[in-house]
């Protein structure tokens, strides 16, 4: 995490579920960039859907982090990962959203959102929420490319935050898209964060290597409609080990 703060990155992206954010919140401490100037993600996991261990939850999150407030907490799915897009998990999920939204007016949490929520999980929430989800952080890449979700989460002004934008890594080997790549004179990463940049998401690549952090923030090019067109209509990518969520653990 240091390595990219110093690279420029100032998006820090947690979960409960990762394990991790002990070392998020050391680094958050040690990078030398004041913490006005980060803004730190985590999430509910997937597992919590009554209030009471929400809010219990939201408190673990805090003093792992070793921090005052999050800049964002999501819900991390709408089912629990061992039920993914399986159960009617809609009460719960309302019961999540309320302690989401208390503890958003206590100042604990400045923004709330959702990942991997449907449109109807979507509804589930504003029925009766106090507050609309800020973010809904989706799996949107070259050849999954939700336009109807898009198009809804834009028209509730819930901006969406693009995971894994390289499909896994997936995408690399794609001849097609590798063509495109180098007619662009960029990386096939590049390309791809590039092209959820322009469908308006903020996109969240994720590595270890130093050098691809540099690289993928070097995307200051256009691509073209009708290549967007093209990267959008992709089909059958093949995400092969990374195929069963929660893609995090590579289960």
């Amino acid at each position: 995490m240091r390595a990219a703060v110093g690279i420029g990155y100032r998006n820090i992206d947690t979960a409960q579920a990762y394990g991790n954010e002990h070392g998020v919140g050391d680094g958050v401490r040690s990078c030398g960039v004041p913490r006005e100037e980060l803004f730190v993600s985590t999430k509910l996991a997937a597992e919590i859907k009554d209030y009471d261990r929400a809010i219990a939850a939201i408190d673990g999150s805090l003093t792992a982090l070793g921090l005052d407030h999050v800049d964002l907490m999501l819900i991390h799915s709408p089912q629990p990962w061992d039920d993914f897009r399986g159960g009617d998990y809609a009460q719960g999920n309302r019961e999540a959203w309320r302690a989401l939204e208390d503890a958003h007016q206590a100042g604990k949490i400045r923004a709330v959102g959702v990942s991997n929520f449907q449109q109807h999980d979507l509804e589930n929430i504003l029925e009766g929420a106090r507050v609309v989800p800020h973010v809904n952080q989706l799996l949107v890449h070259a050849g999954n490319t939700p336009s109807g979700l898009l198009a809804y989460c834009e028209s509730k002004q819930i901006l969406v935050e693009a995971y894994s934008p390289i499909a896994h890594g997936a995408i690399l080997e794609n001849t097609d898209v590798q063509a495109m790549a180098h007619k662009y004179g960029v990386s096939v990463p590049q390309l791809c964060i590039r092209y959820t940049l322009q469908l308006g998401t903020v996109s969240l690549p994720k590595t270890a290597n130093l050098e691809h952090m540099r690289s993928n923030a070097e995307v200051a090019f256009e691509i073209s409609g009708a290549d967007m067109d093209v990267l959008r209509d992709l089909r059958d990518v093949d995400y092969g080990e990374h195929s069963a969520f929660p893609v995090y653990s590579g289960k």
